[in-house]
């Protein structure tokens, strides 16, 4: 089918594949060099390839695209067999026939074409961070678990069935997203952990804990009130402070299992987490002189685990678990079940409390408003359980300290909730 173009709209195309290649080929110019190992292309082979592939494109001529696409990349062989340096590339030659494509987008896409543009040029541009990223930051056990990670994302997710296997519960898909998550989370709390070893900030510090287990970062941080290295105060507000990712889970947790209801929760738990957030930062700010930093730093291993494995599976195994008992329990003794199953799950875990009651239905089913008590229910008891944990482990000075808070920003998850 031929297409008409208006002089106008030629204008335009042409524009965007001049402005294009003009992006592209000014940062190559200033990396060409000179003399006789020079690059093989600079601004006006960028710029003139990128106008040859609009004025193909143009042309409404398949043929004349697939011939001057083949010239381009013959042009970046010879270059290359040609080239006599110590250290020859080829992301040049690639990046000159990627001039010439983005012209022919031009032709289709100004936008698309605008954004290829741009982010060839940063990428070029940014030769020196990302060889320091891949040789000199990124450690092997880093790219291994990110491959792992990769593989279940982009193979196992798709890959799995997804219906469930007894009533809303044992959904193959969800179990798997479910272990793709968590693997997402213990990543993201590993690299915030890297980053933050240099500041020693307790609060942030504190916070990438929780999103690996808010309990068992209380406890730890309740040991060493108990042990006498760190003072009550502190340690409370950055007990307080892990209970962030807490909410931050439960809103995961709430889009893996069941989406309809992140409408019913966003708004609790930001409440959650704002008065959380602002409790613990409290508590860390009357520190005399502000200091907030942390106590040394124990020794890490050099090449530490992104993730564990086993931990996810067996936390998903978890979550699961509880799903079927509080099904289980429904199915047998109704709603009094259902809550009994949800406090039940809430004692080991919040997560998969809220896995469990939250896959039972929708809000705006019949159901909804007993599992959303049964939530306020699980994520109260389980507050509790904090509480509990932060005396035991740190005290009754640490206990109070960081239960008032845990009680205080639960107490927010749960009033607003029930507002809703």
């Amino acid at each position: 089918m031929e297409t008409t173009w208006s002089f106008a709209s030629t204008l335009a195309v042409l524009a965007g594949a001049l402005g294009s290649g003009l992006l592209m080929g000014i940062e190559r110019e200033r990396r060409k060099g000179a003399g006789p190992h020079r690059a093989l292309a600079g601004v006006r082979s960028f710029t003139l390839a990128s106008l040859a592939g609009a004025t193909a494109a143009l042309l409404d001529a398949g043929w004349l695209v697939a011939v001057g696409a083949a010239f381009v990349a013959a042009l970046g062989v010879v270059a290359y067999a040609r080239d006599r340096s110590d250290d020859p590339g080829v992301t040049t030659e690639i990046a000159l026939w990627l001039a010439y494509a983005i012209g022919v987008v031009c032709a289709h896409s100004l936008p698309m074409a605008a954004a290829l543009a741009v982010v060839v040029t940063g990428l070029l541009a940014s030769r020196d961070a990302l060889h320091r990223f891949a040789r000199d930051w990124l450690r092997p056990a880093e790219v291994h678990g990110a491959l792992v990670l990769a593989a279940i994302a982009l193979l196992a997710v798709p890959l799995a069935p997804n219906r469930p296997l007894w009533g809303e519960v044992l959904n193959p898909q969800v179990m798997v997203r479910l272990v793709c998550v968590l693997l997402v989370i213990q990543s993201l709390a590993h690299l915030g952990r890297r980053l933050l070893d240099a500041r020693h900030a307790m609060a942030l510090s504190a916070l990438a804990s929780g999103f690996v287990s808010s309990t068992a970062t209380i406890a730890s941080l309740g040991v060493a009130v108990r042990e006498g290295r760190e003072a009550a105060r502190p340690q409370g507000g950055a007990a307080v402070l892990s209970c962030v990712a807490t909410m931050a889970q439960l809103i995961v947790v709430a889009a893996t299992v069941q989406p309809a209801w992140l409408a019913r929760l966003w708004a609790p738990a930001l409440a959650g987490t704002l008065v959380a957030a602002l409790w613990g930062w409290a508590l860390l700010r009357a520190l005399p002189g502000g200091a907030m930093e942390a106590g040394p730093a124990q020794a890490a291993p050099s090449d530490p685990a992104m993730f564990k494995l086993r931990d996810a599976l067996l936390i998903a195994a978890l979550l699961t678990a509880m799903q079927v008992l509080v099904q289980g329990l429904t199915q047998w003794w109704g709603d009094a079940g259902l809550i009994a199953g949800a406090l039940l799950a809430a004692l080991a875990d919040v997560h998969a409390a809220a896995a469990a009651v939250l896959v039972q239905g929708r809000p705006h089913d019949a159901a909804g408003p007993g599992l959303q008590w049964a939530l306020a229910a699980a994520v109260s008891v389980h507050a509790a359980s904090k509480t509990a944990v932060a005396l035991a482990s740190g005290g009754w000075r640490y206990g109070l300290v960081a239960g008032s808070g845990v009680l205080a920003h639960t107490a927010a998850f749960v009033a607003v909730l029930a507002l809703a």
